[in-house]
């Protein structure tokens, strides 16, 4: 039967949708792109290879002077161009070097890589279209410096209360920029590397337009000036006076009790790790009554050194008690404890053990790792992600510093991922922290190289905070950071032992415990504030070429 529905009747000289005649216009749009892609493909290539060179420069390889490098590639990449091919030319330089950067969380699976570089890599396209904006502007290598800065300041905080690893201050914890955070915290050292770094770009700039012309020297005095500036920028945190002497001391011993074998599945059989860390404990109890040891005034023990909740089940308690017993003095125990009222939650826990009052004051983790720790949308994610499922239970957020009175020492306790972020330890050094502990556990990434990315954050903490800083890990690195940032004890991955040492007390604060996040702030205003006078001056530069052609 013929179809007889009704059909709108077609304009003269108009081709169906879909016809052959299109074919043409698909082509050119194909052939433009292609065009584009080819054009693009070095800058992209070059990018990646500055993202790479860039990652180089943190632990495990330690290589600061790449920092610079990365920061100067980034801006030349982006220098000039528009803001999409700025942001285009961010992306790829950020991908491979959080790929890179983040590549111990393989342990998880290489898709967990992947996904958490990419996440990172939108802000560093962020940064790529505002660098691309200010280029045009005068003092561009200062507002470069300062976008570093809001880069950082935006990936810190969202999502999930942010991620800071792979902030340029975190590649320099023992460079020459490292004792301007006693000054101005990380934001301050990453200002000083990125301006540097963006000087010589400027630089390079120079000498670049002035190749083969023939010009008089003088021509090159501007990329010499260039110069001269970045490394004075450089030079300058060694003016910085980094104070270090003790009001007091007090001995210490840390136990680095280890586990049965690296990776996800580190616990192992339940009660094995507090007995790993009781063990040793009372050796080294048995060391001091022997008087092959002298006796401690604190005993620091790591995050998770008990596997169990002690308050739940008698034999873990009955473990530490007797251990703690052993020793005689205060230990300060790194547990997982179930929450009174809200099943299906626990708190990451650092407790005060003392020999004859048994449990008293404890600090709860605030920043709980998001999919490491807790799930958000638990309930909608684990049906599609079922990987989640190994998280069984959500770690439940504390709600005050941890300054803990463990025997004659007020410290100040910071759990695992949490040196990472400035105002936690701000805050807890300002609550009257006279030494850092920072308990972690990274069993998990054992010999990926994420052990020496946080030990270097401890370092900065250190100089930022004139405070010696304790590493105490499950499996390592253990170690004890002087208030100058020289690491004066350590104890390797996978090895059980005792660290003995002498830990100074200060009280004093640095100009960056007075200032807290006001540097940050400001430097990442201006900032957001070069791009929109970006986009005035462009505009009114658009503005008068029309007039002009008028």
């Amino acid at each position: 039967m013929p179809d007889t529905t009704a059909r709108p009747a077609r304009k003269a000289g108009t081709v169906p949708s879909g016809s052959d005649t299109d074919a043409p216009a698909r082509r050119g749009r194909g052939r433009r792109f292609a065009a584009l892609v080819r054009r693009e493909a070095p800058r992209t290539a070059i990018a990646v290879l500055g993202g790479l060179v860039l990652a180089l420069a943190f632990p495990p390889y330690d290589l600061w002077p790449l920092s610079l490098v990365g920061v100067a590639a980034l801006g030349l990449l982006t220098r000039g161009r528009t803001a999409r091919q700025g942001a285009w030319t961010g992306f790829a330089f950020g991908l491979p070097f959080f790929f890179l950067l983040l590549k111990w969380l393989h342990v998880v699976g290489w898709d967990a890589v992947f996904g958490l570089a990419l996440v990172q890599a939108l802000y560093v396209a962020l940064l790529g279209a505002g660098l691309a904006r200010t280029s045009r502007l005068k003092y561009g290598p200062v507002w470069a410096a300062c976008l570093w800065v809001t880069e950082e300041w935006a990936r810190d905080r969202v999502p999930f209360g942010g991620f800071p690893w792979g902030r340029l201050a975190f590649a320099n914890t023992g460079s020459p920029f490292t004792p301007l955070a006693a000054l101005g915290g990380a934001p301050l050292v990453t200002f000083a590397v990125a301006l540097s770094g963006s000087l010589l770009a400027a630089a390079a700039v120079v000498l670049w337009r002035l190749r083969g012309k023939g010009r008089p020297v003088r021509a090159a005095l501007p990329a010499v000036e260039a110069v001269g500036l970045a490394a004075a920028v450089s030079v300058s945190g060694l003016l910085v006076p980094v104070h270090t002497g003790a009001d007091d001391r007090v001995d210490i011993a840390i136990v680095q009790g280890n586990v049965q074998k690296p990776g996800m599945d580190f616990l192992g059989r339940p009660m094995k790790i507090l007995d790993n860390h009781a063990t040793a404990t009372e050796k080294l109890a048995a060391d001091v009554k022997a008087g092959k040891a002298k006796k401690p005034d604190l005993v620091i023990w790591p995050e998770n050194a008990s596997d169990l909740d002690p308050f739940r089940y008698p034999q873990a308690y009955d473990r530490i008690e007797a251990a703690v017993k052993s020793i005689g003095v205060p230990v300060l125990v790194g547990a997982l404890v179930d929450h009174p009222d809200k099943p299906g939650y626990v708190f990451n826990q650092g407790i005060v053990w003392d020999p004859v009052k048994g449990p008293g004051a404890s600090y709860t983790k605030q920043h709980p790792v998001p999919f490491g720790e807790y799930v958000p949308f638990r309930e909608q994610l684990s049906k599609v992600i079922t990987r989640f499922q190994r998280v069984p239970r959500d770690f439940y957020p504390g709600d005050r510093t941890g300054v803990l009175a463990v025997g004659p020492a007020r410290l100040g306790d910071v759990i695992c991922f949490e040196v990472a972020y400035d105002e936690i330890v701000h805050d807890t050094v300002n609550a009257g922290a006279r030494a850092l502990v920072v308990q972690t556990n990274n069993a998990t990434y054992g010999r990926t190289g994420q052990p020496e990315q946080q030990l270097a954050m401890s370092k900065l903490r250190a100089v930022e905070h004139g405070r010696a800083v304790v590493t105490a890990a499950t499996s390592g690195i253990s170690a004890v950071v002087a208030p100058d940032g020289t690491v004066t004890h350590k104890i390797p991955e996978f090895t059980q032992g005792v660290l003995r040492a002498s830990l100074p007390l200060r009280d004093e604060k640095t100009v960056a415990d007075r200032v807290g996040a006001v540097p940050e702030w400001a430097l990442a205003i201006v900032g957001l504030l070069s791009c929109v006078a970006a986009a005035v001056v462009g505009r009114r530069g658009r503005s008068k070429d029309e007039k002009g052609q008028q």
